[in-house]
């Protein structure tokens, strides 16, 4: 074994031999895996082997199509047959809000380059003739589906890795992993110290164990998983060619062909964690007690779905963990608050994950960022809020919804509230429905005295559509009430700070007591954060950005700090809180509860200014969201209760109403305001999205990412985002829906939904820039029906801006 390499992957499933691979496919061959037993030892060798494509991410789908279509590279490359059977699969819809979901999927397939396709109960007795279709409404199709031999597939990219250059060495467990001054690691293993640049937690089962040594230990938690194969099946063995795979959303299971008989998984509402306290080292290649009482009520269900199961006897029943993160897609990427700290966990889909995950993490490590937007399985979607209880209940409440229909407006209940503000007690009062983000609870919208506080899911307009419209009105002709905690705040601060800020963000730094909007760019050019920068004084400076996005900013900043100390970041996401006001009556409103002039002339947009609103010392920002006459007011969260009860017995004669996050963005689309991750998002360049407007192509510092944005700039942009009038009917888009044009897809739908004031329905999406005129008519799919939609080259709302800004 050799004693220094430049990159350690701690665990030989095929997560980590992926990774070990794409690294040498990369370019670095210095690597090596290190595996406490043998290959496959966990999760791996258990797994029933199936692969697909179908994920609610688009570039999660994307990612598994890469995967599945390495496979053959694979084999040729290193000789390893791994034992495809691309059979093709069906996901059945007995119910009218399946079809919804499935059609919908399919619409977002069109633009990726996946060629499935829905089919009715005819074609699915065609292509299954041992599934019974009786309530079968249709089926989403996907001709990439299939299976394949686990041990073979782990084996294949191992030999491709070895190939390449990379050592593995076996039955060697990791004993302890300690840090040096200079950002590398002592690896100390049972065969002695390896001095690794770069360390990879692929440790599967034992990711908790393994980030346990470096204090860091990933959300995620084993669950138990049962899958049956029976004996010889006539009705199969007698079939002309392997049967497709057969998704049953609706009795929790899955079904593939296995030589002459079956194999049928399931994934039960009664299931069981396994290993809470922790995995034990001597686990390995046993399996777990099977406990076919967990499943029965599910095997009921499968032989009526496919008959010819009843009358099959058992082959062996396989019951093994595997592990989850609590929204159950990986954990990758850099960890953070370590130096060179890398996480592949919690891939319960390995074979139709794991190629994507090794391609990701070894761009990453190589060439400095992933080739796409990745934030779906990034590990700082979460931050050091997760508790164990809530990774736990939201890993259990994955599982059991494993094939459940994802609403685009459904907020899952388990595990909540876990983290609330001070005001959340006074929302619950006033029947708030709540969302959450971040593990922060926020208001959705307020359902009307003695209604359930409930939103039906739908992909349709829900039972909040009408409410959300009085918010909305409320804010445009009066003056709404909205919590600014969940907007992620960063406090920056040295004698370092505007310079600093100057090369991490590509937009112009403001002058004290100012604010500007600003793009923050990978060196690629991407956009990876749109911020709010506010200067308090010579060397602090306020930031805002997305909430969600906490650890992920945190992260990029810690890695781009001076070494000199002479600049410091502070998270003062939940330090800093308060409320918005916005709409006609606000400024009379903040009138009422300071003693400073707040005129337009005194405040004007984009100012901020530390004085006192109520009992309370506070921070005037004049800027909003909902693109109307707004400010913000933060204040520390013990005064937030005190804040709130100045403004609310100030306001109550100018119609003041508290509103949700619904209505906020219904508003913002009124405006045509962009938002982080679904129009500015890593997959995108400035110029195309149009926050090239706050990007300073022209100031003498070289942000990050200038040359690639000047790149773009001097080449024009070859798609543009743009607003959408929609002639919608029940159902407006939420987002990746195909835009078409004269019978093909030309573009697709990054965000929209229902504008209650202007009572349109809109859209925002990307289109050929040659398309993108004003007026230039489309037809946007919603639910498999093709909408006409027409360009809004103005925002609909204040399209001069003189209610926002006067």
């Amino acid at each position: 074994m050799k004693t220094t390499t430049q990159v350690a992957v701690i665990g030989g499933g095929v997560v980590g031999c992926s990774v070990l691979y794409h690294l040498t496919k990369l370019g670095w061959s210095d690597v090596m895996l290190i595996e406490r037993s043998e290959l496959t030892s966990g999760s791996t060798w258990h797994a029933a082997g199936g692969f697909h494509t179908l994920n609610a991410d688009t570039n999660m789908a994307a990612l598994q199509g890469y995967t599945i279509r390495l496979y053959k590279e694979l084999e040729e490359i290193s000789g390893q047959s791994c034992g495809l059977h691309h059979v093709g699969g069906l996901t059945l819809a007995t119910t009218p809000e399946r079809m919804d979901f499935l059609t919908a999927e399919r619409a977002k397939h069109r633009y990726m380059g996946l060629e499935t396709e829905i089919v009715g109960p005819n074609e699915i007795k065609n292509l299954s003739p041992i599934t019974n279709t009786d309530g079968v409404l249709g089926a989403l199709y996907d001709p990439l589906d299939g299976h394949l031999d686990p041990s073979g597939t782990t084996n294949a990219y191992a030999k491709a890795a070895r190939l390449g250059g990379a050592e593995i060495v076996l039955r060697n467990p990791v004993k302890a992993l300690t840090p040096r001054a200079d950002g590398t690691w002592d690896v100390v293993t049972e065969q002695g110290t390896v001095h690794a640049e770069h360390v990879v937690n692929a440790a599967g089962l034992w990711a908790r164990e393994v980030g346990a040594m470096v204090g860091a230990v990933p959300p995620l938690h084993p669950m138990e998983h049962q899958y049956l194969v029976t004996d010889d099946i006539p009705l199969v063995y007698e079939h002309g060619s392997e049967l497709p795979h057969v998704m049953d959303p609706a009795g929790e299971s899955y079904l593939r062909q296995e030589g002459r008989g079956l194999v049928i998984g399931i994934y039960e509402q009664r299931c069981d964690p396994w290993a809470v306290d922790g995995t034990s080292w001597d686990f390995g290649h046993e399996l777990l007690p099977d406990n076919l009482d967990r499943i029965s009520e599910a095997l009921e269900y499968a032989y009526m779905r496919t008959p010819c199961l009843a009358d099959a006897g058992l082959k062996r029943i396989i019951n093994g963990p595997f592990t989850f993160a609590p929204d159950g897609n990986p954990l990758v990427g850099p960890v953070p608050g370590l130096r060179n700290f890398w996480s592949a966990c919690a891939v319960m889909a390995g074979f139709s994950q794991g190629g994507g995950v090794g391609l990701t993490l070894a761009e990453w490590m190589v060439e400095g960022e992933p080739s796409r937007d990745v934030f779906a399985m990034d590990v700082a979607r979460y931050g050091n809020w997760t508790t164990r209880a809530y990774t736990r209940n939201k890993v259990v409440e994955n599982y059991q919804r494993r094939f459940a229909v994802s609403y685009p407006n459904e907020e899952l209940p388990a595990a909540r509230p876990l983290e609330t503000s001070p005001a959340y007690g006074v929302w619950k009062g006033q029947n708030a429905v709540f969302g959450q983000g971040y593990g922060m609870e926020h208001v959705n919208y307020f359902a009307p005295h003695g209604e359930e506080p409930y939103e039906t899911p739908s992909f349709r307009r829900s039972n909040a559509h009408d409410t959300v419209g009085e918010e909305c009105r409320a804010v445009r002709n009066a003056v709404g009430i909205n919590e600014t905690h969940n907007f992620g705040k960063y406090l920056v601060s040295g004698s370092g700070a505007e310079d600093w800020l100057d090369r991490v963000m590509a937009g112009r730094i403001p002058k004290q007591g100012r604010m500007t909007l600003s793009a923050m760019l990978s060196p690629k050019g991407r956009i990876i954060g749109d911020f709010t920068i506010l200067r308090q004084n010579a060397e602090t400076f306020r930031l805002a950005a997305s909430f969600g996005t906490q650890a992920f900013h945190m992260r990029w900043f810690e890695q781009h700090l001076p070494e000199d100390g002479s600049v410091t970041v502070e998270n003062i996401s939940l330090k800093s809180i308060g409320f918005q006001i916005a709409g006609p009556n606000a400024r009379e409103l903040l009138s009422r509860v300071t003693r400073i002039d707040v005129s337009n002339e005194a405040l004007p947009f984009m100012s901020a200014i530390e004085t006192e609103v109520g009992q309370c010392d506070a921070l005037i920002a004049r800027v909003t969201y909902t693109g109307d006459l707004g400010y913000e007011i933060y204040v520390p969260p013990t005064q937030q209760l005190t804040l709130y009860q100045a403004l609310t017995e100030a306001g109550e004669d100018l119609g003041l109403r508290p509103f949700g996050m619904r209505a906020m963005m219904s508003l913002r689309l009124e405006k045509a305001f962009g938002s982080f991750l679904r129009e500015f998002r890593p997959d995108y360049m400035p110029a195309e999205t149009g926050i090239d407007r706050f990007v300073s192509y022209n100031k003498p510092v070289d942000f990050i990412g200038k040359a690639a944005a000047l790149q773009e700039k001097a080449a024009g942009p070859k798609r543009k985002l743009c607003c959408f009038v929609v002639e919608a009917t029940d159902a407006d888009v939420w987002g990746d829906e195909p835009i078409w044009r004269e019978g093909e897809v030309v573009g697709f739908v990054t965000s929209g939904g229902y504008a209650h004031y202007v009572e349109k329905s809109l859209a925002l999406g990307l289109v050929p820039v040659e398309m993108a005129v004003d007026g230039a008519e489309f037809e946007i799919e919603i639910l498999g029906e093709r909408r006409p939609a027409r360009i809004a080259a103005e925002p609909l709302f204040d399209p001069k801006m003189e209610r926002m800004r006067g």
